[in-house]
């Protein structure tokens, strides 16, 4: 697929203000086994990503390949049913393409999910993380090449890659609910094998708490685009040089489907009260 360019982006955005005429508050990118957020949703309109023009297509087992459009505790939110990841043969223009649209919308703030894998020791299958940092592994930057000059600067701050409000809203309702969460650092890998023993002790020595194939290029790219960030991640399995198990994207989605009450939670409350 050629790069994308921002022509497509705002014939694409063109295209969904047509479906979408009201102003959207916050999108939301479901990582995998998380789709059960969008039954939350008072859907307003669905549309799938073959419909829309310009839109990629995610080929991965647990994204359902929509966009779904309605109300989420009093705010109007555009949900991501399935992402883009590097591994699949996408270029980062490609996969951040929907970040690009988003703007194009006029959407100010992001939430992203995604299921990785643990390396912290104190953590268990099925804790829910919220990521106050990330560490870049990928191997392509997705603002490497001309710079969208119209979206953001050359040069990006991340001193603040997730919104600290948000996260205090997040940490807020996890104490009402009496929902034990995790904090922590999200490092991003291209993909799409499962760690080794050893690149888990890899990602652990380098300051991460959990590691993962995607988030990370979505992130970076709304910040280009000045927008605040909410990521929360399901810790799906667990790595490191003293664990060596066996570990299948079933059982991935498995651990995702346990953590969902909680994510569903938290998520509604940042929404609520943002």
């Amino acid at each position: 697929m050629n790069p994308l360019t921002t022509s497509e982006a705002k014939e694409t955005a063109d295209f969904l203000k047509n479906l979408f005429p009201d102003s959207i508050d916050f999108a939301i990118i479901l990582g995998s086994g998380l789709q059960k957020l969008t039954a939350e949703v008072d859907i307003q309109h669905r549309i799938r990503y073959d419909e829309i023009p310009n839109f990629p297509q995610t080929t991965v087992q647990g994204h359902g390949g929509e966009l779904i459009f309605g109300d989420l505790e009093g705010k109007k939110v555009l949900m991501m049913s399935g992402r883009f990841h590097y591994y699949e043969g996408h270029s980062m223009d490609v996969v951040t393409f929907p970040i690009r649209v988003f703007h194009l919308l006029g959407i100010t703030h992001l939430i992203v999910s995604n299921a990785s894998g643990g390396v912290n020791k104190n953590f268990s299958v099925a804790d829910v993380m919220l990521i106050t940092d990330h560490i870049n592994m990928m191997p392509e930057h997705p603002l490497r090449g001309a710079n969208w000059e119209d979206f953001g600067p050359r040069f990006v701050d991340m001193s603040e890659p997730y919104d600290q409000n948000m996260l205090q809203l997040a940490r807020n309702a996890a104490q009402e609910e009496n929902i034990s969460v995790q904090e922590g650092v999200y490092l991003a890998l291209q993909g799409p094998t499962f760690e080794t023993p050893a690149e888990y002790g890899m990602v652990r020595a380098m300051g991460a708490d959990a590691v993962g194939m995607s988030t990370v290029p979505e992130t970076i790219v709304a910040k280009h685009q000045g927008m605040k960030v909410f990521g929360i991640s399901v810790i799906t399995d667990l790595g490191g040089p003293e664990i060596a198990f066996a570990v299948s994207h079933e059982e991935v989605l498995q651990a995702a489907n346990k953590a969902m009450p909680n994510v569903i939670k938290i998520v509604k409350a940042v929404l609520k009260n943002s």
